[in-house]
């Protein structure tokens, strides 16, 4: 064992039972059987959550981390990337002991301060100083070696006006004020961040990169950085991995990695054969079963250029009776970034009406995207329910176009949207 390494991942994996979806029971009898039965089902299913075999396929078993092994040395600053899905919290929790492996070891040397979720790690019925003192102990630390800090730890979170207010009145923004604020100033030796800084304003995400900078080049702190901006990963860490369906799939130079990741976006993300095994979520009642992008005369094509008259066609499927159905349509560029989101409930008039399975076309009459590679989020609603969420179901690239009507291709920008505008030039 090296001296100088503070996390040691040996072939790390991490199962969960996931639910299938139920046959209906035909019969009274079958039903009342069927509740009798499901106590011990569950019952089976939950001592069996430790009982994972390395070639076991049940159908209802999700591996969200498999064969995971690397090393990160102490002042390292490493970065995880991927797409959503990917296993990237997961690992993180994993590592903040949250929750506990299904296979491997992990071995870490030093105390750990983890800033995963919104408002994690703290006692919403405490107020924030309250929450700091808290924290503080947790780490090991006294309180003199808090009282030292405390006054940093307030400047910088910026939340001085409230921090005698219980932690349950705090606002998203303001929690992770003060969970950074805690995080990095009470002195772990091993800091873990998650993409929570995408909640705070542009200020304050620039004032926490900073800081994660000082952190592990000034003070020789090790850092794990998950976060979907690839310039943050590029200048901050030392050292990213990429992960794709919960493995390790590159390991190296952050440039590298990055660059990795951007020029096979495609085929990490390829629209499923057959979307209904695809990995999901929501209750299932509309769901998409297929989608198609077609031109002006409905014509079904694969290259897409900008500014021309695209349609995209939802086929779906309805497994109850619809109320006020929505489809959300969300389009991100190579790094994650939301540039276009198309809601029903916004732009059509009216409620949709749907059958028990057919399609919807969403009908975009001058493509607005400029060249680049996007990827495609669906969202499903019935009401307020979330019926049906496929993330990254598919990846596309943008072609140079005429946008503008002048006969000008479109090729020294990217990843962005047009704006159809016109110039009125004072020829006085």
């Amino acid at each position: 064992m090296e001296s100088n390494i503070a996390i040691k991942v040996n072939n790390l994996g991490k199962a969960y039972r996931i639910g299938l979806r139920e046959e209906k029971s035909e019969t009274l009898i079958d039903a009342v059987m069927k509740s009798l039965r499901k106590p011990f089902e569950n019952f089976r299913n939950l001592t069996n959550l430790r009982k994972f075999k390395n070639d076991m396929g049940e159908e209802d078993i999700f591996w969200a981390n498999r064969n995971i092994s690397f090393d990160v040395k102490e002042g390292e600053v490493l970065g995880i990337i991927g797409k959503n899905g990917a296993g990237k919290s997961t690992l993180l929790k994993l590592l903040s002991r949250i929750t506990e492996p299904t296979e491997g070891r992990i071995e870490i040397y030093g105390n750990v301060s983890s800033l995963l979720e919104v408002g994690t790690g703290f006692n919403p019925e405490l107020t924030g100083k309250e929450n700091i003192y808290l924290n503080g102990t947790i780490l090991g630390l006294t309180k003199k070696e808090v009282d030292e800090r405390y006054d940093e730890i307030v400047e910088f979170s910026g939340i001085e006006q409230f921090i005698e207010t219980p932690v349950k009145r705090y606002s998203s923004g303001m929690k992770v004020r003060l969970a950074f604020a805690v995080a990095a100033h009470l002195d772990p030796e091993i800091l873990i961040i998650d993409e929570v800084l995408a909640v705070g304003d542009a200020e304050f995400q620039k004032k926490c990169l900073g800081k994660v900078q000082s952190v592990a080049s000034k003070e020789g702190r090790t850092v794990l950085f998950v976060s979907h901006d690839m310039a943050a990963i590029k200048n901050l860490c030392t050292r990213a991995i990429l992960l794709q369906r919960g493995k390790i799939v590159a390991d190296g130079a952050p440039a590298e990695v990055v660059d990795y990741y951007l020029k096979n976006a495609a085929l990490v993300n390829e629209k499923p054969h057959d979307l209904n095994t695809a990995l999901r979520k929501g209750s299932g009642k509309f769901r998409v079963t297929d989608m198609e992008f077609l031109n002006g005369k409905l014509e079904e094509v694969t290259a897409l250029e900008s500014g021309m008259d695209l349609n995209i066609k939802v086929y779906y499927k309805c497994y109850e009776k619809p109320v006020n159905p929505v489809i959300n349509i969300i389009i991100k560029n190579s790094l994650q970034v939301e540039v276009v989101n198309l809601l029903s409930r916004i732009s059509h008039y009216g409620v949709i009406k749907l059958q028990e399975e057919g399609f919807v076309i969403c009908h975009i009459p001058k493509f607005p995207l400029m060249p680049g590679r996007y990827s495609i989020d669906v969202f499903l609603k019935y009401d307020f329910e979330l019926t049906d969420k496929l993330e990254d179901v598919i990846t596309f690239d943008v072609e140079k176009g005429d946008f503008y009507g002048t006969g000008k291709l479109i090729d020294s920008m990217k990843n962005g949207v047009l704006v159809d505008h016109s110039w009125k030039i004072d020829e006085q």
